[in-house]
């Protein structure tokens, strides 16, 4: 495929004829890495539509606003393609403190380090009064 190819807006659509893709959130100002979550095509297309990030919920089986609930949202400034179009990237400005329905800033919130783990993200909310 040519850098033209490449580089073409049409071509850059991920491949949903694999089900479910992962979609990675990161923070487009420290780089951390927010959550994981699954897109399918509907959310893909609310996402680009919005400028918001829109996921699909395997546990509830429907198309997910992010910060529906909590209020912390995701506004999308850039999104990636990996090499083979089934894993998506979403540089995003996290809209309020948290990116994890724990309450703390990221999903990936304990660390095995040295044969220790510990907690690397801060609570930065109470979910039990955020969720009711």
């Amino acid at each position: 495929m040519s850098s033209d190819d490449l580089l073409a807006q049409d071509s850059f659509q991920p491949d949903f004829s694999k089900g479910l893709l992962p979609a990675i959130a990161q923070d487009i100002t420290t780089n951390e890495v927010l959550m994981l979550a699954y897109m399918n095509e509907e959310a893909w297309e609310k996402t680009l539509a919005t400028g918001e990030a829109h996921y699909f919920s395997r546990s509830r089986q429907k198309l997910w606003h992010k910060g529906e609930s909590s209020g912390n949202i995701q506004k999308v400034h850039a999104v990636r393609l990996d090499c083979d179009n089934d894993t998506v990237l979403l540089l995003v400005e996290q809209i309020g403190s948290a990116a994890c329905h724990t309450g703390r800033r990221s999903c990936f919130f304990r660390e095995l380090r040295n044969g220790s783990v510990s907690l690397c993200s801060p609570a930065v909310f109470d979910p039990n009064k955020v969720y009711k």
